[in-house]
């Protein structure tokens, strides 16, 4: 690396699953630009969150992203960030970088000005309109009072007790969000370029999270595209997961219809083109300003989503395509043309980082770093097994091959399921309760119970729920009541 500390450009994708670049294997979807950076990089095809403790997994995963602490360690699900609960943004600002934060910021205000410097196009919020997304200028006093109103229409005849108040201080009428973070990115690193500190520009798009929609060009890019249904696409979920009627869930129809989900799927895959487009503009103008040699790029998602496989839609849920997300690092040091299936969470990124620029990790940060995989990836690993968890009815564990998710609803332990993913990457043989497999269910099971203690799991209400449940109701491995 140069004597001046690289730049770092984080783009940040909502709701994109590990799997939805063409580079890695996904033949139906256009991605020339992500295809180009996994090319340029090292790209970690096994990264997680570890799931959630709100429907709006978005949430705590990046509370866990920007202060790199476990789930159970976060403040209200991460909706609100203590001063105390060192960011990112405001360690790197201490390292003498510019700190710029543009786009989705699903978490409390304060958070952000701590992290940022400066930024633009700011929602403070989950989602919105794409094409009309009530954003904030970066307002210094961290305050982002600003207060839109919009109308609720019924019929023909609008009320005036129908208008209701959004967070923001303009809208980009019209405009894309991708566009309109595509055209902050270009702003900021046009702006940045020639300064004599170096940037960290963090843009957080809110695509392809629904309402799933995009300019028409990039729809029409997948006009006769053969759409397959994914091979765990299921009309229904099997059983009771604990969360099957949740927001994301009622985005189609019960039971799932094939060509709905077709449907969903074509659209999902548009609004990641489109996406990928604007990646690309910001990633041109970064080359034109002479900067793309001395910056560290970084490409990730906040969450999976289902879009039809084991009968869901959403995220809420333990499986591959929920807690599995792209990783790819690129820049000075960093591999080309590389691929690592160590198992990393997002919340190493930040410790990461710190190892990278040889910067000291402050103490409240619990991730732990896979700087040695990024510098020399060959035959190196990074964690040994992950703990995934959803609210208060779901826990599991995950290892190299094997995954144990355990299932708590209305107080009662459930379902338990054990799967080979070596052999069932798609998770449709549930392998839990066989005398077969009882070994490596025990094994999970002991240190999924590990776990629970290591990240203070059973200290949080959520922990306490799901625990007591379990507890009280063994499985039927651990009573030597096989199947066969």
């Amino acid at each position: 690396m140069s004597r001046r500390r690289p730049n770092i450009l984080f783009f940040f994708t909502d709701d994109q699953r590990f799997d939805t670049i063409r580079a890695l294997g996904n033949s139906r979807i256009i991605t020339p630009h992500l295809d180009a950076l996994v090319a340029g990089g090292l790209t970690f095809t096994h990264a997680h969150i570890p799931g959630g403790t709100c429907g709006a997994v978005c949430m705590p995963s990046r509370a866990m992203l920007h202060t790199g602490r476990t789930l159970f360690r976060l403040q209200d699900s991460g909706s609100q960030i203590p001063a105390e609960h060192v960011t990112l943004g405001a360690t790197l600002q201490a390292a003498g970088y510019h700190t710029i934060g543009c786009g989705k910021w699903h978490n409390e205000r304060a958070g952000f000005n701590a992290s940022f410097s400066d930024g633009d196009e700011i929602l403070m919020g989950g989602q919105d309109d794409h094409w009309n997304v009530p954003v904030y200028h970066f307002d210094p006093t961290g305050l982002y009072e600003g207060r839109l109103p919009i109308l609720d229409r019924v019929g023909h005849y609008v009320y005036a007790e129908q208008t209701r108040w959004r967070h923001g201080d303009h809208v980009n009428v019209g405009v894309h969000s991708s566009d309109m973070l595509g055209n902050a990115g270009v702003r900021y690193v046009e702006q940045y370029a020639g300064c004599d500190k170096p940037f960290f520009l963090y843009l957080s798009f809110l695509a392809p999270h629904d309402p799933r929609c995009m300019p028409r060009q990039y729809l029409d890019m997948y006009d006769g595209v053969e759409i397959p249904l994914p091979p765990n696409y299921m009309a229904g979920h099997p059983f009771d997961n604990g969360e099957l009627f949740v927001r994301d869930e009622k985005l189609a129809g019960f039971p799932r219809r094939p060509e709905e989900i077709q449907g969903h799927i074509r659209e999902y895959c548009a609004m990641i083109t489109h996406l990928d487009a604007q990646l690309g503009r910001v990633l041109d103008a970064l080359k034109r300003s002479g900067q793309y040699e001395n910056t560290i790029i970084i490409f990730s998602g906040d969450n999976g989503l289902a879009v039809g496989q084991h009968g869901l839609m959403g995220k809420q849920s333990c499986y591959e395509h929920s807690v599995r997300v792209p990783l790819i690092f690129a820049g000075p040091g960093i591999p080309r043309d590389a691929r690592t299936d160590a198992l990393v969470y997002l919340l190493d990124i930040f410790p990461t980082l710190c190892a990278l620029l040889d910067l000291p990790v402050p103490e409240t940060v619990d991730g732990q770093s896979f700087a040695d995989v990024v510098r020399e990836p060959a035959g190196r690993q990074a964690r040994d097994a992950l703990y995934l968890a959803y609210r208060d009815c779901m826990r599991g564990v995950k290892d190299r091959q094997h995954k144990l998710v355990e299932y708590v609803v209305e107080g009662q332990h459930t379902m338990s399921q054990l799967f080979d993913l070596e052999n069932d990457p798609w998770e449709r043989r549930n392998l839990a309760g066989r005398r077969d497999t009882a070994q490596i269910e025990q094994r999970l099971r002991k240190e999924l119970l590990r776990f629970r203690t290591a990240w203070e799991d059973e200290q949080t209400e959520l922990g306490r729920t799901f625990w007591t449940a379990f507890d009280a109701q063994p499985s039927a491995t651990l009573l030597g009541q096989f199947r066969e």
